[in-house]
């Protein structure tokens, strides 16, 4: 397994990101290897102040950087050599299995449209993110902000991916879908949750439980939940902000520590021909280690084999 990182993405890279490369080591079964993308003479130079004389860690030169602030596609098209670029030329031609950045979100949005593509029939791909509940295990939500407007068969097929997606990495045989809404009631919500409420209800493949209301997201009743990139980014937010909150005020609880983002290390993006994961800006050397973790887990799943065999079996 060749798991692709972009060393230079993140507030605190590159430091932060080697850092969390070299905590992932020992994690490493021996056929597992590190592509370390970034300025060669950087990384080795980081690498061997900390120490390091494995051989795990292969260091791919990229010379140039996207900065968060960049805009995306113009970013990716001007920067060929830029470290996010070269991680995706890795995937694209089969040298990496996962590539993985915590730098410009839209310049791993677009990498992931223009470089693997999205799946056949996959109207748009969506970031998941992972919610912790109450009963200790976490539910998968999307979209979490790849997508601001949707339609209803956009958060249709987002309940698919979400499925085979939990089944593949958690083992479930058949995850509960959830509808994040304003109300339990079939017919609350706005036209866009009226419309994909009765969408899987009507969907025979799907093991929907019906609405959930906010109260609900944490309490173990779905195993994915299914909302726009707009709300789904405003609760994952606001999760991070309790932990946050907490944090300040000296406080600690078992289950707000689990909204804590380095937990999970990152976000997947589903519904492409490829694995790809875009951590947090703010990525520590803690969060990057369980990037790479969640990166070992989506490879080892197959999850995105899985997913493109389920839309040509429609």
């Amino acid at each position: 397994m060749n798991i692709a990182i972009d060393v230079m993405g993140g507030d605190y890279a590159p430091e932060a990101v080697v850092d969390g490369i070299l905590l992932a080591i020992s994690n490493l079964a021996q056929e597992e290897t590190i592509l370390a993308v970034g300025p060669a003479d950087t990384i080795n130079t980081l690498l061997a102040d900390r120490g390091y004389t494995g051989s795990q860690i292969r260091v791919i030169n990229a010379d140039q950087v996207i900065e968060m602030g960049e805009h995306p596609t113009r970013a990716l098209s001007q920067k060929p050599n830029s470290s996010i670029g070269v991680g995706f030329a890795l995937l694209k031609e089969g040298k990496a299995d996962i590539f993985a950045s915590a730098g410009n979100t839209g310049a791993m949005m677009v990498g992931s449209l223009f470089s693997v593509k999205t799946i056949e029939g996959v109207q748009r791909p969506a970031i998941a993110g992972f919610i912790p509940q109450t009963d200790g295990t976490h539910s998968v939500m999307l979209d979490i902000g790849a997508n601001a407007d949707c339609k209803p068969e956009m958060l249709e097929q987002w309940a698919v991916l979400g499925s085979v997606y939990a089944s593949a990495t958690r083992g479930i045989a058949s995850p509960r879908v959830g509808l994040l809404n304003i109300g339990e009631e079939e017919q609350k919500g706005s036209i866009l949750a009226l419309a994909t409420h009765a969408l899987l209800k009507a969907n025979d493949k799907l093991n929907f439980v019906g609405n959930l209301e906010g109260k609900d997201v944490f309490r173990g009743k779905a195993d994915v939940i299914v909302t726009d990139g707009f709300t789904g980014n405003i609760v994952l937010k606001m999760g991070e902000s309790i932990y946050n909150i907490m944090k300040e005020q000296g406080m600690v609880n078992e289950f707000v520590d689990r909204t804590n983002y380095e937990n999970y290390g990152g976000s997947p993006i589903i519904g492409i021909n490829g694995n790809v994961i875009i951590a947090h800006g703010a990525s520590s050397p803690t969060a990057i280690m369980n990037m790479i973790k969640l990166c070992q887990n989506i490879v080892k799943s197959e999850v995105a084999k899985k997913i493109k065999a389920a839309f040509e079996n429609n």
